[in-house]
């Protein structure tokens, strides 16, 4: 009796299921599929976007994993770079009559530029995401350009030991950061990504294979961050591990005016007993400025899990103490507050799913968020782009922490985009094309500015390029993944050539690989 009555209402849901998905579908050809994507997106995004990004992550986590512990990776990886040999060879044998680049699709980097030198140069197939050894004594980790934070603070965290600088996002590749640059909260103490690496290991114009470190062929070595591989092909890099401990005690602090906002935010920064300085700045008078340690104990009543699907995003949880305007501390888990941003894409996923912080939705679904950047770039469609591109910002740019209060007005008043993300780094003098201005380490801020701008008169081009303006003119420098609109003179002004050109000579770049300029300006894209 019990299944006789099952059956009929089994189907009766099946049928009612059916029936929505055909009236979806017909809507979805009414309308078409551009409109949908363009005016609601977070259906796209939700139906087909977010269980696509959960098979890519599983895939990746366990093809990390089992190549790791078969002690494959190393064997793999020398066969790996005799192929890159051989393809960049073959391109001289040929008579490299274009520019060479990696085959890397432009849609898989996090970086929202896809440039259309994949379609004009030679693409070089360089297919290298494996972490190849981690060496306590030495305390480096050797890894693959395509390797990943995510999979780096999985493998590295529950052994004991984590990078000094960690960025953000789980997607973010070491050559990436390599080649660009990359920042973390610890970036007060230890510098940028550049300035925790050992050694590159890269293929060169000819073909050959070269090592570089501080000492030996130390001009490439120093010529490499930023350079946007114009200089050669990443196949390896050593980077520094430091030991890590289980939790973070992470203060928050609310801070009302912005004269007040930038002195916290420079004591909290000039102290090194700060394993950890953060700021969140949600107007131009208000902030919440974090400061954490790590430790091996914690309270448990103050203890916040917070990189679980369930918990509100981190920076609407940092806003509730704004809004309540009282500090806090919680213990975080190590690798939670590392990734403290990755579900929320910093503040961009409210854009994306507006209602993603609802609690019903994120017990529900946030197990599957965020989705991958680079499925929502392969989606997104000129008409998306477009309107990213005239009414969307999303910059880093890096001035000297005296500055900072100039910097953030200048910010307000070009932009008006909340919240902002500071995060503060230390700036040793060197010969790349990223150095302070004399021979001393600086204290330098990072401001990301990521959202719609709310003031009237904004305009990408004319907007950014007084940002660009007001950036070259206090010595600071603008991250290279973002929009660039400064004309070849003053791309020049900002960053220090005199290495990277002299290599690119020696090297006999200049006819293999474009002038990183070349790479990242508008022209270089679709």
């Amino acid at each position: 009796m019990v299944f006789g009555l099952q059956s009929p209402q089994k189907m009766d849901s099946l049928l009612y299921l059916g029936g929505l998905v055909v009236l979806f579908l017909v809507w979805i050809k009414v309308k078409g599929v551009e409109y949908v994507i363009v005016h609601q997106r977070w259906i796209f995004v939700c139906l087909f976007l977010l269980p696509l990004s959960v098979i890519f992550d599983v895939y990746y986590y366990v093809r990390a994993w089992i190549i790791f512990k078969m002690c494959s990776a190393p064997k793999l990886h020398d066969q790996r770079v005799r192929d890159i040999q051989r393809q960049v060879r073959e391109w001289r044998k040929d008579g490299g009559k274009k520019f060479m680049c990696t085959g890397r699709p432009g849609w898989l980097t996090v970086s929202l530029r896809v440039g259309k030198y994949k379609k004009t140069h030679k693409n070089i197939m360089i297919n290298m995401m494996d972490i190849l050894e981690v060496d306590t004594h030495r305390q480096v980790v050797r890894v693959e350009p395509l390797a990943n934070m995510g999979q780096l603070s999985a493998l590295l965290n529950p052994i004991g030991w984590t990078l000094p600088v960690l960025p953000e996002l789980d997607d973010l590749t070491v050559g990436g950061l390599v080649m660009g640059t990359g920042i973390e909260s610890s970036s007060h103490i230890y510098g940028l990504f550049q300035h925790i690496c050992v050694a590159f290991e890269l293929v060169l114009a000819d073909g050959s294979l070269i090592r570089c470190t501080k000492e030996e062929n130390p001009d490439l070595f120093h010529a490499v961050p930023w350079s946007c591989g114009t200089l050669g092909f990443l196949v390896a890099a050593e980077i520094k591990i430091v030991p890590a401990k289980s939790w973070v005690k992470l203060h928050y602090e609310p801070v009302q005016g912005l004269d007040n906002i930038c002195k916290r935010f420079t004591e909290a920064s000039q102290n090194k007993q700060n394993t950890f300085v953060e700021g969140i700045q949600y107007s131009l008078d208000s902030a919440v400025i974090m400061t954490g340690t790590m430790t091996d104990h914690a309270e448990p009543d103050k203890i916040n899990r917070i990189g679980l699907h369930f918990k509100p995003w981190f920076f609407k949880h940092v806003e509730g103490y704004l809004k309540r305007d009282s500090s806090g501390v919680e213990y975080v888990p190590l690798r939670h507050y590392y990734h403290r941003h990755t579900r929320s894409i910093f503040w961009e996923i409210q854009d994306i799913i507006p209602f993603g912080n609802n609690p019903v939705f994120r017990w529900l679904f946030g197990w599957m968020v965020p989705p991958k950047i680079s499925l929502l770039k392969l989606t997104q469609g000129e008409t998306i782009r477009q309107l990213y591109e005239q009414h969307h910002v999303v910059q880093d740019m890096l001035v000297p922490m005296k500055h900072l209060q100039d910097a953030i007005t200048c910010f307000h008043q070009e932009i008006n985009v909340y919240p902002l993300w500071l995060c503060p780094f230390t700036l040793p003098p060197g010969r790349g094309m990223v150095h302070p201005k004399g021979q001393e380490e600086e204290l330098y801020v990072d401001i990301g500015a990521y959202g719609e701008p709310k003031v009237k008169h904004f305009e990408a081009k004319a907007s950014t390029r007084q940002l660009e303006k007001f950036v070259r003119n206090v010595h600071g420098f603008q991250m290279l993944y973002a929009d660039v609109y400064m004309d070849h003179k003053e791309f020049w002004e900002m960053f220090d050539g005199q290495l990277y050109h002299r290599l690119r000579e020696e090297l006999g770049c200049k006819d293999a690989f474009p002038e990183v300029y070349g790479k990242i300006c508008k022209t270089a894209r679709h």
